[in-house]
């Protein structure tokens, strides 16, 4: 797995606990620092911000 995925694949489950649990929940607050490391490593790596947060061409104009 890429940095990459591993850092939108730890958000995108800290987003659903936050959804599911609110944010004073431990499971979130545990994800949530999963989501933050994941993003750390991948950005020390060299990774862009685009590359974890892609613009769409139909939002770029705006």
């Amino acid at each position: 797995m890429t940095l990459i995925h591993a850092a939108r694949t730890a958000q995108y489950l800290a987003v659903r606990a936050l959804t599911l649990h609110g944010l004073a929940h431990p499971v979130t607050h545990v994800l949530l620092a999963a989501a933050a490391t994941a993003a750390a490593q991948a950005w020390e790596a060299g990774h862009r911000v685009e590359a974890l947060h892609p613009t769409h061409r139909r939002c770029a104009g705006r």
